[in-house]
């Protein structure tokens, strides 16, 4: 089966490649189909954004279609940036986003500065079949940014229980705890169950 994910984003493609590659299943990016999508996110929740965008793929391309939506919840800031976290204060960088983050969460005591990252990730059939499954990390915002590795709020986002921020981590350890990789253990459980074993 061919499954076509609804991103431009190679590093996301090998990540899902790894994971299904026992599953018979061939894992395409939407530009490999003669696909340039852009798919508006009108969602409020993670779950609504990867289904937008999952099935609009599947629609235009006729074949089975997979998404990721993400991003980083505060609870000090009631959730946000949340499903904004791309487009957080209306902001077009990375570290122009990561400023105003912590710039609203200055009189945060350290304890209060929970925060967590979330990805969902949403496959569609052409035959109405939809797996969806979501994953997360919990952490702590911290004061400054920390590292250089990774990418978006990853230098303020600390595992208190490893005592670095994402872009501090090794990639092989981030892809091991991150909530993408959680998502994607999640996904393959119920591929594994919901797909693969009902067309055997």
């Amino acid at each position: 089966m061919k499954l076509i994910l609804a991103s431009r984003n190679p590093g996301k493609l090998r990540e899902l490649q790894e994971l299904l590659s026992g599953f018979g299943v061939e894992i395409l990016l939407e530009s490999q189909v003669g696909l340039d999508l852009e798919v508006e996110e009108t969602g409020t929740t993670f779950e609504e954004n990867s289904l937008l965008k999952a099935r609009a793929v599947m629609e235009a391309a006729g074949l089975a279609a997979i998404a990721d939506d993400s991003g980083l919840e505060v609870d000090a800031l009631n959730g946000a940036p949340g499903v904004y976290s791309a487009r957080y204060g209306g902001l077009d960088s990375d570290e122009a986003r990561t400023a105003l983050l912590l710039q609203r969460l200055e009189a945060v005591p350290d304890a209060q500065r929970t925060a967590r990252f979330v990805s969902v990730l949403t496959a569609c059939l052409p035959d109405g079949r939809v797996i969806q499954a979501r994953g997360t990390c919990e952490g702590r915002i911290t004061r400054a940014p920390r590292g250089s590795g990774g990418f978006g709020y990853d230098p303020v986002f600390l595992v208190p229980e490893l005592g670095q921020t994402f872009a501090e981590m090794p990639a092989e350890e981030k892809n091991r705890i991150s909530h993408r990789a959680n998502a994607l253990r999640q996904f393959a459980e119920k591929w594994e169950k919901e797909i693969r074993h009902a067309d055997e």
